[in-house]
Parts: C-alpha cells; sequence; structure tokens
C-alpha cells in the first residue's frame, strides 16, 4: 500500500534532504488497477505454448491506495514514462475534486467554437479584451481570428482565458505543452504559474517532459515509473522560488517572435 503519509517526502536539495511534514487536510486517495485476461484463440495458444508465455489471469495495479495531498493553490507536477500511469493519476485527482464539490477546467479538453474569439467570452467587447489581455492575447488582429487560426502557443492561452472566465478552481492539463516548441513551452508554462498562483488556483498537468519544472515551479513532483513505482517529491517554499524565477533576454525575445 502506497500511502503518501507513510512515505518520506523530501525537497530535492544538492547535498542533503529535508523531510516536508504534510497537513492532514485535503487528502486524495489515487487507486488504480485492472484485471488483465488474454483472448485465448488458437494462435495465442500456439505462441504460448511455442514461447512458454503464460495466459493466466492476473490484476495489473497502477496506484496502491496511494494517499496524496494537494492543497488549493497547489501546483502538481505528474511526469513519467508514456503507459506508466500519468494520466490515471491526473483524472482520478480531477474526478475527486469534482466529487468534492470544487470547479474544475480541464484546459486539454475544452470545446473551442468555431468563432472569432473576441464572440466567444465575456459579457461585452471589453471584458473579452480583459480576459483576453490577462492571459497575454493583446494583439487586436488576433481577436477576429477562429481558434483554429491562432498559433499554438496563442490557442493555449486562448483556453486558458475560458478556464479564467469559468472562475474554476483547479484547472487541468493533460499533455501538458507536449505539442510546443520547448522555448515556447517554458516561456507559458512561466506564465501559467504565475497566474495561477495569483488567482490561488490549483494546477494539476501531466506530461513525459521533466524539462518545465522551473518554470512552472510546483509545489509537488510525482514521477511515475511502471507498475506501483512512483517518487513524490514536496518542494518547500515553491511559490517563493517561483516569484524569484526572471525570464532571460531570450526567454522575452521568443515570448515577443513565438507565442503573442
Amino acid at each position: 500500500m502506497g500511502k503518501a503519509d507513510d512515505r518520506e517526502h523530501y525537497v530535492p536539495l544538492p547535498d542533503k534532504r529535508i523531510p516536508v511534514v504534510l497537513d492532514v487536510d485535503d487528502h486524495y486517495v489515487v487507486d488504480v488497477r485492472f484485471d488483465t485476461r488474454v483472448e485465448r484463440t488458437p494462435r495465442v495458444l500456439e505462441i504460448a505454448e511455442a514461447f512458454g508465455i503464460g495466459l493466466d489471469d492476473k490484476e495489473f495495479v497502477v496506484f496502491d491506495k496511494l494517499d496524496i495531498q494537494v492543497k488549493q493553490g497547489d501546483i502538481v507536477y505528474i511526469t513519467g514514462q508514456s503507459g506508466s500511469g500519468k494520466s490515471q493519476m491526473l483524472y482520478s485527482l480531477e474526478r475527486q475534486m469534482r466529487e468534492r464539490g470544487l470547479a474544475v477546467s480541464n484546459i486539454s479538453a475544452t470545446k473551442l467554437e468555431d468563432l472569432p474569439i473576441i464572440d466567444t467570452l465575456g459579457v461585452d467587447t471589453n471584458e473579452a479584451i480583459k480576459l483576453l489581455s490577462s492571459v497575454g492575447i493583446n494583439d487586436a488582429y488576433l481577436y477576429a481570428r477562429r481558434p483554429s487560426e491562432l498559433s499554438d502557443g496563442q490557442r493555449y492561452r486562448y483556453r486558458l482565458a475560458l478556464a479564467i472566465e469559468q472562475k474554476a478552481k483547479v484547472w487541468v492539463a493533460d499533455e501538458f505543452m507536449a505539442v510546443l516548441d520547448r522555448v515556447a513551452a517554458k516561456v507559458i508554462s512561466y506564465s501559467l504559474q504565475k497566474l495561477a498562483r495569483r488567482l490561488g488556483v490549483t494546477l494539476l498537468v501531466a506530461t513525459t517532459h521533466t524539462d518545465l519544472v522551473p518554470d512552472l515551479s510546483p509545489d509537488l513532483v510525482v514521477v511515475k515509473r511502471f507498475r506501483e513505482k512512483l517518487r513524490i517529491d514536496a518542494i518547500e517554499n515553491a511559490a517563493k522560488l517561483a516569484g524569484e524565477r526572471v525570464m532571460t533576454t531570450a526567454e522575452v525575445n521568443e515570448l515577443l517572435l513565438k507565442v503573442m
């Protein structure tokens, strides 16, 4: 059984580790398992006999009653290999948060209307401009474009504007920044964590990439491997570290040239 309270949570440091004491509130239990059964067709039986493969039915455990604490306003970064169970953990947390009455916006799954973006949010033009500006979409010529006519980075920012309008307390993103070039991904991640912390929103992301940790400055980093193997690092003073992060000139240039 993998209770997070029974394992040690550490802040990664170059030469030592400091135990982090977690509160008892805001706990979620992630329990993902399924039965596997091989259909015994003639060819499958032939292969099993030829190569000595067992065909017994088995229970495959991805998460064994993992007890994890996620406080309101936390940023949680779930990473690991493809097929390791990142998405299952993300969706389990999303489901439990919805069941507890939290307003959740799944950024990745938001349906986009085929209309000029200025017509898709806000009660009037001024509110729409304010929402778009809050996520860095400031160019008037973009307001008349449809979502399909935006770049990947612009479209992601537009999705964030929709999430803000919904007044969601939790933002969820699977395959986080997977389709963006890495510089644009880092720039948007940096802006996203600042926005989430300013609004007090909980942010849950899952991705195979590990390069966005410094930019997102998460409170929890979950590294999921196959089967039940995982590591959870609780980062002390993550919000403070995020505030100390400064964008380089190169990143600002990339922001202006590629993302906006």
